[in-house]
């Protein structure tokens, strides 16, 4: 779902393109500040001085405001992990970093901050197309760091797409937000450095 797509992408209004801005500021603000269940369009379009019919011709509803924001949020996300993946490093150090990004962001961003982490456990428990889409932009990124660690003999040869999934599913206890909201508090869990070196191991063969 593309969201507030324009019908041709060579004619953005930039004043669309403000507003929208303004739209989703204002949103994310109240959404941190009173959280997404108790923040209504009418809340919205009150602090921006306009009408909840005028919000609505940006966006078709509430979620879609939510929507927009996750992809944002997530966006700058995906922007810090290219970064990682593309330094002049072993592969190796390229996903001990991935990874330990992944978990300090995970709990600074996601669960520091209790009306975001409510944001986020909606945006997941109604599996968003744009949850699914960033998830497949993490695969992609694991498979280019794994694959490079193949091509330069840190890794064992293999599916560096395959091995990226599995490489995803064993970090998942410290990179997914409910899951590490449910297992912050148990001293017995892996931690991340953990984690991460018991899969390169697995990677190294």
């Amino acid at each position: 779902m593309d969201i507030l797509a324009p019908d041709k992408t060579d004619d953005i209004d930039p004043r669309r393109v403000e507003m929208t801005t303004r739209i989703l500021d204002e949103a994310e603000r109240l959404f941190r500040h009173y959280g997404y269940s108790k923040t209504t369009v009418a809340d919205i379009a009150r602090e921006l001085a306009m009408s909840p019919a005028n919000i609505y011709r940006f966006f078709a509803s509430k979620a879609q405001i939510h929507e927009a924001l996750a992809e944002r949020m997530l966006a700058a996300r995906e922007v810090a992990l290219h970064t990682i993946a593309t330094r002049p490093a072993k592969a190796s150090e390229r996903l001990r970093a991935f990874v330990l990004d992944e978990y300090e962001a995970t709990v600074t961003q996601f669960l520091d901050e209790s009306k975001v982490h409510e944001m986020v456990t909606v945006a997941i428990e109604q599996h968003w197309p744009v949850i699914d889409r960033h998830l497949q932009r993490m695969t992609d990124i694991l498979s280019r760091i794994i694959a490079e660690g193949m091509d330069d003999g840190e890794f064992t040869k293999a599916d560096p797409r395959k091995a990226a999934r599995c490489f995803k599913a064993s970090v998942i206890s410290v990179c997914h937000p409910t899951v590490v909201a449910q297992c912050r508090s148990d001293s017995g869990n892996a931690t991340p450095e953990e984690l991460v070196e018991f899969v390169l191991k697995a990677l190294r063969g």
